[in-house]
């Protein structure tokens, strides 16, 4: 079971998550906003790091696989973007990943009880429900499904692997501010291999957006890492996840997309499993 103060924190973060992607979702240039939000992340992590103390030695391998999941991460991203829409292949990702993480935490020593199992798998199900029923009427390229599919993967380790270094590194903030810190060469390898040599061009022009972004990104992800090293991981993955259901409001919202029937459905079971999780 997660505490009452947990649970909610992580829902902020979770609403923070779906805050900057909305800011990404709503740029006419996804990638390059993308990139000014993690080098933003990044100085405002290199400002910080001289008063915090470094990680614990255990934690450092669980930070250098975590920077080379999310190369991998980036790269799967742009490719399941070019052949699904956000709309389909995000839940998808998202949904996907709590669950592959509630089947491996506890073969590595962080098991589930049956209430928080149900919360996760109810999560997974409303997050990606949709996504499902849009690949079950063909209105979803199976290249584009199974691009965001196996991204699943990469969220799912490198949740994990910060799961377990956080814990390794005595000292969250640190561990935080040091991720976001070496984060950064991930998306720009990623941009340099996508954009060329020009790739930071234009990046000057959006500091408000990176700013609101890096702030946003940085106090979400550390109150999850956080959380992560007083409760089970899995649960946490899961109600962070939410963030799906908290996109696709600000969504309707801001951009005026529609929620849909089968969306307002998932945002359901998705509540749901947070109960679950909270009380399980």
């Amino acid at each position: 079971m997660i505490s009452t103060p947990v649970a909610l924190l992580v829902l902020l973060s979770a609403l923070m998550h779906a805050g900057w992607n909305y800011l990404v979702k709503a740029s006419a240039d996804r990638l390059l906003d993308t990139l000014a939000i993690t080098l933003g992340g990044s100085l405002l992590a290199a400002v910080l790091l001289p008063f915090v103390p470094l990680p614990a030695a255990a934690a450092w391998p669980w930070l250098g696989l975590t920077v080379l999941l999310h190369v991998g991460y980036f790269a799967g991203l742009i490719q399941s973007y070019r052949y699904a829409d956000l709309s389909v292949a995000y839940p998808l990702m998202r949904g996907t990943a709590p669950l592959l993480v509630a089947l491996v935490a506890p073969l590595l020593g962080d098991p589930l009880s049956p209430g928080l199992l149900a919360g996760v798998l109810l999560i997974g199900s409303g997050i990606g429900l949709p996504a499902w029923i849009g690949i079950a009427r063909g209105a979803v390229s199976w290249k584009g499904a199974g691009y965001a599919l196996g991204n699943s993967f990469f969220i799912a380790a490198y949740t994990l692997s910060d799961g377990f270094g956080v814990r390794a590194s005595g000292h969250a903030v640190s561990y935080t501010l040091w991720l976001f810190f070496l984060n950064a060469f991930a998306i720009v390898l990623i941009a340099r291999w996508r954009r060329g040599s020009g790739f930071l061009r234009g990046i000057g022009i959006r500091w408000r957006q990176a700013l609101a972004g890096s702030l946003l990104t940085i106090f979400s992800y550390g109150i999850v890492l956080w959380a992560m090293s007083i409760s089970p991981i899995p649960a946490v993955a899961a109600l962070r996840e939410t963030s799906v259901i908290f996109a696709a409001l600000l969504g309707a919202c801001l951009l005026k997309e529609s929620m849909g029937r089968w969306r307002t459905m998932g945002a359901l079971l998705v509540a749901l499993g947070a109960a679950c999780i909270r009380w399980g």
